[in-house]
């Protein structure tokens, strides 16, 4: 059994680990006490926009045309996608300025049962990194490598021409501390939890002049499920459950040329944490149903109204498409300072060619609590039929 220990290299990994193990928003900002009501919640990866495409536009896809990364924007969106099939990976680095191995890889696809339905998959895998462990002598005592990682599977319907609803299943892994003692306190696990996503789409032409425009609105409730624990039961935490609603607007300029706009909103359904309460009843939050806390996060904001209407985060974008084989993205991410703080500038820009397309995204970040910061990440896309096609 190790025992107290520290972790060298300046602490920066022990802060990131500790601050997902205890569940404390890893980018809230310092807030005065009255203002120190975070909406608290655990697997933080989870949140973490995991291609380039959505991320280019300011971490947004609820609403815009269908691609293979919808899994986590809206899965009821693959039933309009043009392919019957697609693959797609996608590497994120994280925290680039301080190191240099946490990262995010994701992989999704699809597949078109028929017109009418389709079915879809993704994985994704966040590392920490590798951790070495040290005692209190400075005497080696191994290396941790703390993970993340979850799977789905998903269905989506047609319910008429223009709508869609989808569900989708989620096991979710969360290992930090790889059955060490990172602490020094009491003993820590891998937490283990299940839940659900629930989406709907419509998507509209509108017949023009220069062909047609199309009007789409999404809503992906995410996340529905179990709380997680790392201490076998003895606490638990919330698990990232989230309510996103988007609309888009695509305008065709010409024959080739297509250019859209976008926005989203999302709102974590968790608790907010009220620390005084939680001074006063520490096993207020713990002894909460994951149900509970998705009901009570639309009004328990100890600000009210008011306040609640901060935990709103919300994102625009726009896109241009050329020929439908070059694309140039742009967009803004905007959260409440005392409720995260991130708020940043995204760019990106896409090539499509025959079976393949590359996605790429950059993050100027105008705070100081964006992760993301001066990162830039890659999609890699497949059309399988396409593919498919090419190979007779």
């Amino acid at each position: 059994m190790i025992n107290k220990i520290e972790i060298s290299n300046l602490m920066k990994k022990l802060s990131l680990l500790l601050a997902l193990a205890v569940l404390i928003p890893a980018l809230a900002v310092a807030q005065t006490e009255a203002e120190n009501h975070p909406v608290t919640i655990g697997v933080q990866s989870l949140t973490i926009s995991p291609e380039a495409r959505g991320a280019s536009m300011g971490d947004l896809g609820a609403a815009t045309s269908a691609d293979v990364n919808s899994q986590f924007w809206n899965p009821a969106k693959y039933v309009f996608t043009e392919s019957n099939a697609g693959l797609s990976f996608s590497f994120t680095p994280w925290l680039r300025r301080l190191v240099d191995d946490i990262n995010l890889t994701y992989l999704s696809g699809y597949y078109k049962i028929s017109d009418r339905s389709a079915i879809s998959s993704s994985l994704r895998y966040f590392s920490l990194g590798e951790v070495p462990l040290t005692d209190w002598q400075n005497n080696p005592q191994g290396t941790a490598f703390p993970n993340e990682f979850a799977f789905d599977a998903g269905y989506s319907q047609k319910l008429s021409d223009n709508f869609s609803a989808a569900t989708a299943l989620r096991l979710i892994y969360s290992d930090l501390s790889n059955g060490r003692n990172l602490t020094g306190g009491s003993e820590t696990y891998a937490g283990v939890a299940v839940a659900a996503d629930v989406a709907l789409f419509y998507s509209n032409p509108i017949p023009l002049a220069t062909g047609d425009a199309k009007l789409n609105l999404g809503m992906n409730i995410s996340n529905i499920g179990s709380k997680i624990s790392y201490d076998e039961g003895a606490s638990s935490s919330f698990i990232p459950a989230n309510m996103r609603i988007g609309a888009s607007f695509e305008y065709p300029i010409d024959d080739y040329q297509r250019i859209s706009f976008s926005a989203d909103a999302n709102k974590l359904l968790a608790p907010t944490t009220d620390y005084a309460k939680t001074a006063e009843n520490i096993d207020y939050y713990n002894d909460m149903t994951s149900l509970q806390g998705i009901l009570s996060s639309f009004g328990d904001a100890p600000g009210g109204f008011a306040e609640e209407l901060r935990e709103i985060y919300w994102s625009i974008g726009a896109e241009y498409v050329y020929n439908n084989q070059f694309a140039i993205r742009a967009g803004y991410y905007n959260e409440d300072q005392f409720k995260g703080n991130r708020k940043y500038f995204t760019a990106g820009a896409g090539f499509k060619l025959n079976v393949f397309q590359l996605d790429a995204a950059y993050v100027v970040s105008v705070s100081q609590t964006n992760p993301l910061d001066g990162t830039l990440r890659f999609s890699l896309s497949f059309d399988l039929f396409g593919l498919q096609n090419l190979m007779r």
